[in-house]
């Protein structure tokens, strides 16, 4: 692992003067559980991580009746899966999405922010073959081994599919995400935070490399919800496919791990 300085401020602002506006290098540090592993594979090597764990983006969750029938739902950025999966159980997308990943240690140390912005899985980007998994100026996922690359959104170099199984659930509820950074505060449908990169050096959502992502909300009438996966093994593991599934005046499907972002399906 390559040395780098550690900070851990004690406010979002303070974490925000930290972080460079160049990706790579400085990297936020939430619950860690994938950007240790990056680190110790080489994949990202800042010259500081920073800490969101001492700042206000506490675990506080909250959901809060509205007017009309409807609920305001939100949480920190920083708030373990595990909480959130309890405090949101009335959100049926969510806490199936969530408890499928059963493991413990995940649900107890993993946050939602984490779950979001977490790099992808793709066998060539982790083995060192950069983003796109290239060599030689060749795509190694169009003439090797992707089984569990994207059949979606992948006429671009992108072949990777978005590792969140959160995400389509987030997205079929009709989350927003907050984002601070130097300028203050935006909102943005959780929708328009993913994004396919294009060239080496971008990342796959929309988040400035000085922005920190603090919360996640939605206004919703309590409506069924579910979400459905295909995986190998019920253990820790990524699923091969999920399809988050939400009723209401508006019914929406949003599939997982089909392309480099969550995939919106309308005509479902």
């Amino acid at each position: 692992m390559h040395p780098f300085e550690y900070a851990a401020p004690d406010t979002t602002e303070e974490a925000v003067a930290l972080l460079s506006d160049t990706w790579g290098e400085t990297e936020i540090y939430a619950g860690g559980t994938d950007l240790v592993t990056c680190l110790k594979q080489g994949l990202t090597t800042p010259k500081r991580v920073v800490s969101l764990r001492n700042t206000e983006a506490s675990q506080y969750l909250f959901g809060g009746e509205g007017g009309d029938g409807q609920s305001t739902f939100w949480c920190s950025a920083m708030a373990p899966l595990g909480n959130v999966a309890k405090s949101w159980k009335d959100l049926g997308a969510v806490a199936d999405a969530i408890n499928a990943v059963n493991s413990p240690q995940m649900l107890s140390i993993g946050t939602v922010g984490g779950e979001l912005c977490q790099r992808p899985r793709c066998w060539f980007y982790r083995n060192g073959y950069g983003l796109f998994g290239e060599a030689d100026g060749k795509s190694l996922v169009v003439d090797g081994d992707n089984r569990y690359h994207a059949i979606f959104g992948n006429e671009g170099r992108a072949k990777f599919v978005s590792p969140s199984s959160l995400a389509p659930a987030l997205i079929a509820l009709g989350m927003t995400a907050t984002l601070v950074g130097p300028d203050g505060e935006r909102t943005i449908p959780l929708a328009e935070f993913f994004k396919t990169p294009k060239e080496d050096g971008e990342r796959e959502t929309v988040l400035a490399p000085n922005e920190v992502l603090i919360k996640i909300t939605t206004e919703t009438r309590r409506v069924a919800s579910a979400t459905y996966e295909v995986r190998h093994r019920n253990g820790l593991d990524w699923p091969y496919v999920t399809a988050s599934v939400v009723l209401g005046a508006e019914p929406r499907v949003v599939l997982g791990h089909v392309a480099p972002i969550p995939w919106i399906v309308p005509a479902a």
